[in-house]
Formats: C-alpha cells, structure tokens, sequence
C-alpha cells in the first residue's frame, strides 16, 4: 500500500508568522522609545537614513506609513514619523529663538542700567564740583573733606571738629564751619540728606551720659540735625539722623590716627537721579 502523501497547509510557515509579529513588535517598541526621548532633529534623521538603507523599513513612504498610521497585527497607530522630525526642528528652533531673545534682553538691561550708573555719576560729579567750589570759597576745605558715588555727595565733619571727647554738644569753634554747611545744603540739597555719626571702638567710660558708641553716635547726628532744623530753612522731612556707632569705620583702629578720623559726622546729598532723591 503506498504512503499517503503529506498535506501541505496553504499561506506561510508558522514560524515567518512568529518572526514577522516579532520584528513589528520590536519595531513599534524602539519607535515609542523614541517618542518619549528628547533627540536632536540632525541626528534622528541620520538614524532615519540609516534605517531605511539597511531594512527599507521607510522605502514605501506612504505605502509604510499612510497618512499618518503604521498598521500592524493589532498596532494602534503612531504620529507620522517626518511630522515629528517637522515638528522637533520647529521646536528646537523655537528653543533657541526663546534663548537669543533672552539673551538680547539681558545685555539691553545691562546696557540700560551701566547707561543710567554713568548719567548719575555724572549728576554726582557736577553737584560736587559746585559744593567744592563752595567749601573753597568759604575757606573750610580743610574742615570739610568731600567725595562722591553714583547716589550722593559726602561731606564728613572729624568729630572733634564738632565735638568734645564723649560729648554731643557742638563746640562753639565749630558753628562757623555748620553754619557754610548748612547754606551749602539750602542751596544744593533739594531732596534727601542723611546725616550719620561714626565713632571709633573705643568703649565708653563708665558713669557718662552714654553706655556704649551706638548712643553717642546717634546723640552726634541729632545734634546737627537739630541745628540745621533751627538755623536753615531745611526741610527736616528731608532729614534723616542715623547713629552707626563703630561699625563702619574708615581707618584702623588700632592706631591714633585712625581712631580720630573714624570719629566723625557724615552728611549725604543725594542727588537728584538717585532712587533715595
């Protein structure tokens, strides 16, 4: 009896079946990876490019792809993929245009404010080349010391020019050269004025009126400012009196010399570009 002839089932092997389902899986699974990665355009396209000589996997363009859905054995479908190489340059584009634009903006606000810093330097410059010419002329340049920033004018008074040892009171010597500073303020000073008093670090003795620097420095700058309130037509708005006692000296302490310049009266004119005006 002959063998009977093997059934030869229609359509592919099982196993093609098997490897196709396999390569489209791998192949939708690199394809999300790729959608949720941040990859430049230039070097997606490289790979692109790399992929379609080696599988032809992009070769049908419309036939693979369609308008905008790979079909496979139940794949759900996927964002054209030259939409997304589209839409990525866009992006980056978009990045570095956001980025330029910062950029521009940071060196124009830098140059805006460097431009502001020298119009109110100039501003100071001038009022202090005016105040100088006055405490020349009124022959107390030397009681009298001058210089200037971008916000103000500083006169500084040495505190015993204006003061006993751990006094407030202002010395009758004295009047003459707070009497030109205050007409110099009634002239120039249209805005605010801040009148500090400075001491060294010396502690205070025991048994005076004051227990530390902090209190006769403040006691210091009210003084002058209740003398330029009585003797000028100051506005005592305008007037601010701070004590700062020893902590923004000028000089070493530790020597004699630099004790007594660090004992002193400061009185800022603003100028009228400055945000303290």
């Amino acid at each position: 009896m002959a063998k009977k002839p093997e059934e030869i089932k229609p359509g592919l092997p099982a196993w093609q079946g098997t490897f196709g389902d396999l390569m489209n899986l791998l192949l939708c699974f690199f394809v999300l990876l790729f959608s949720m990665a941040s990859m430049d355009a230039a070097k997606f396209e490289e790979v692109a490019a790399s992929f379609s000589s080696a599988f032809s996997i992009f070769s049908g363009g419309e036939m693979a792809i369609g308008k905008g859905a790979l079909i496979g054995d139940g794949v759900s479908q996927l964002t054209e993929l030259s939409s997304y190489i589209t839409s990525m340059g866009l992006a980056q584009s978009g990045e570095d245009s956001d980025a330029e634009t910062d950029a521009v903006g940071e060196m124009e606000q830098k140059e805006l404010m460097e431009a502001a810093e020298e119009e109110q330097l100039e501003a100071s410059k001038e009022l202090a080349e005016k105040i100088q010419a006055e405490l020349d002329e009124g022959d107390i340049n030397k009681e009298v010391t001058l210089n200037y920033t971008s916000q103000f004018v500083q006169l500084t008074i040495q505190g015993s020019i204006l003061f006993d040892s751990g006094k407030v009171e202002i010395k009758e010597d004295a009047i003459p050269v707070i009497d030109k500073v205050g007409q110099i303020l009634e002239t120039y000073a249209g805005g605010t004025v801040d009148i500090e008093g400075h001491t060294d670090n010396v502690p205070m003795s025991s048994g005076g009126k004051y227990s530390n620097n902090d209190e006769l420095s403040s006691g210091r700058a009210l003084a002058v400012f209740n003398y330029l309130v009585e003797n000028t037509t100051l506005d005592p708005a305008n007037l601010i009196h701070t004590g700062r006692g020893e902590y923004d000296p000028i000089a070493d302490n530790s020597t004699d010399e630099g004790r007594a310049r660090n004992r002193r009266v400061e009185i800022k004119i603003y100028n009228p570009l400055s945000a303290s005006y």
